[in-house]
């Protein structure tokens, strides 16, 4: 590792981004990967995935061995200005409508559809006994 590390942006970071030209975010550190495209065990569609943003949680979710953190070493170019990385979004539910408890509406219709077939039933028992000759 250098002894004074240079300092990237995010967005310079960000526009490495391609198969011939990955860098990666992790823990504050930025990693030039672009060699290890081909080597990587999950394939580079991994290593694309984690392009543009911290990938942090992505290295460390998989579990990664000690080799594959000594290997990092020789892939290291500085680090990130921590001022340039965007703040993680929260995540905002989409907007529902209000809960309506009455739903006067639905009630009348599903009342309707309870109470229409059994008044056409009530009515042709009633033609049927009428009608009926003894």
């Amino acid at each position: 590792m250098a002894s004074d590390p240079k300092v990237h942006t995010f967005e310079e970071v960000a526009k490495h981004n391609k198969t011939k030209d990955c860098w990666l975010i992790i823990s504050g550190k930025v990693y030039d990967v672009t060699p290890f495209m081909d080597d990587h065990p999950g394939g580079d569609e991994v290593l694309l995935s984690a392009t543009g943003k911290d990938a942090t949680n992505d290295f460390e979710d998989v579990g990664h061995s000690d080799d594959a953190r000594e290997m990092m070493g020789k892939y290291y170019i500085g680090e990130i200005d921590t001022k340039t990385v965007p703040v993680k979004r929260t995540y905002i539910p989409p907007q529902q409508p209000p809960y309506n408890p009455d739903k006067t509406p639905e009630f009348v219709i599903k009342i309707l559809q309870f109470l229409v077939p059994l008044l056409i039933l009530g009515l042709a028992v009633a033609v049927r006994h009428y009608t009926k000759k003894e």
